[in-house]
């Protein structure tokens, strides 16, 4: 088993203080000085001697000297799915076969992705089928599952919501709904699914580690229910790791109390380089300190409008991984990049601004060769064979300028 660690001993390795207690999916600001963070010298460079990464800096994967990255994963969603719910409901084998496939031309080790508590009450033993598939699946590719149980992102799971396919108007959707989370008289159903889970998946080297919700964040209801969730899970605990989908460090002070095996962390927007590398030295002083299973669990580009709402520049409505991935290999974080496949921001608000993101089209082709080149880096090798082509997919094509 992971060693345990206390809400003491994790306050104590710094996480209370600075940057590691305010990173989370959206963004992070922190006080700057002459376009560098605040460990930055008069000169330049940081307290290590290092040049910080600037947005603007040349960066040749091939030439990177950081080492291989031990977690190299990608979040996973079939392109043509809005939420969870149509990943599992709508499972084509075929499908998932050639997508995880496509997580080894980088050399992915890793897949974060969300089973469907609401999938499962309609029929649980073909979410059984359908699981045992994608993790045989991606077994044979050589990829670890980071697999979740339920998620506090997306709007409310109605079923119109949880069966639209509309590019326009379709959503993810939360899991459980907000009238079961908020009466513990009514988590029976979302116990036994857990416990199902747990049966089937705790002794299962296939997984990387059982994330009880993604982002339970600061309400009280959905952290309520999390911390229920999570002593079901630890009632059934085997030898697979367990978790929570943190916003960020300083969240999983809380976490360990629940009993927590590893510690995530999301940021997927940063306004440059230099935020995003003074954030990932303050979590790895943490990490170090702790000498625990530490990921950076969501991440996607630098971008100058950094609000998940907020509409950015016509010229950052793409993917842009390679902003990002090299301080990321620097710092050596496991990590999962939002997403495998190409497909319209997950989020209507991005959405309905033109946003995508994504690596690979459905045929195989990426939409960024230098994102190709610089995730595929974490490996140690950055060569690839792929061809390029920037272009919405034609199914998708009526929402790529926001209409």
């Amino acid at each position: 088993m992971v060693e345990r660690y206390t809400r003491r001993r994790f306050l104590a390795a710094g996480i209370a203080a600075g940057a590691t207690g305010m990173s989370g999916c959206a963004s992070l600001n922190l006080n700057q000085t002459n376009g560098q963070t605040g460990t930055a010298n008069g000169d330049g460079t940081t307290d290590d001697g290092t040049t910080p990464p600037t947005q603007t800096e040349e960066y040749d994967p091939s030439e990177a000297d950081y080492g291989t990255v031990d977690v190299r994963g990608a979040i996973y969603l079939p392109a043509r799915a809005f939420n969870f719910y149509q990943q599992w409901a709508n499972y084509d084998h075929e499908v998932i076969e050639r997508d995880l496939g496509y997580a080894t031309d980088v050399n992915l080790n890793a897949i974060r992705t969300w089973a469907c508590y609401e999938y499962w009450e309609e029929d649980p033993e073909a979410h059984g089928e359908r699981l045992d598939h994608f993790l045989q699946t991606a077994d044979d590719r050589d990829l670890t599952v980071l697999l979740s149980l339920f998620d506090f992102a997306g709007r409310e799971p109605t079923e119109k919501r949880l069966h639209d396919t509309d590019p326009r108007t379709a959503t993810g959707t939360q899991s459980p709904p907000t009238s079961i989370m908020k009466r513990e008289s009514r988590w029976d159903g979302p116990r036994e699914y857990v416990r199902w889970i747990m049966d089937r998946y705790r002794d299962d080297d296939r997984l990387l580690a059982l994330e009880v919700m993604n982002e339970p964040g600061w309400q009280p209801h959905s952290r309520k229910f999390a911390r229920g969730m999570f002593r079901t899970m630890a009632d059934e605990r085997g030898s697979v790791p367990l978790t929570v989908g943190s916003t960020s460090m300083a969240n999983n002070a809380d976490y360990l109390d629940w009993g927590s095996d590893a510690f995530q962390f999301h940021y997927n927007f940063a306004e440059n380089q230099a935020t995003y590398r003074d954030m990932l030295q303050s979590n790895r002083a943490v990490a170090d300190e702790l000498d625990g299973l530490v990921w950076l669990s969501e991440w996607q580009r630098v971008r100058d409008s950094t609000g998940f709402a907020a509409e950015p520049p016509e010229d950052q409505k793409g993917p842009d991984y390679a902003s990002l991935a090299p301080v990321i290999h620097e710092a050596g974080f496991g990590n999962f990049f939002w997403s495998l496949m190409v497909q319209p921001a997950f989020t209507p608000a991005q959405r309905k601004h033109g946003v995508i993101n994504g690596l690979f089209h459905e045929d195989g082709a990426v939409w960024n060769l230098d994102d190709a080149k610089a995730i595929k880096a974490m490996s140690g090798d950055a060569s690839v064979n792929l061809e390029q082509r920037q272009e919405w997919p034609e199914w998708a094509s009526e929402v790529a300028n926001g209409t």
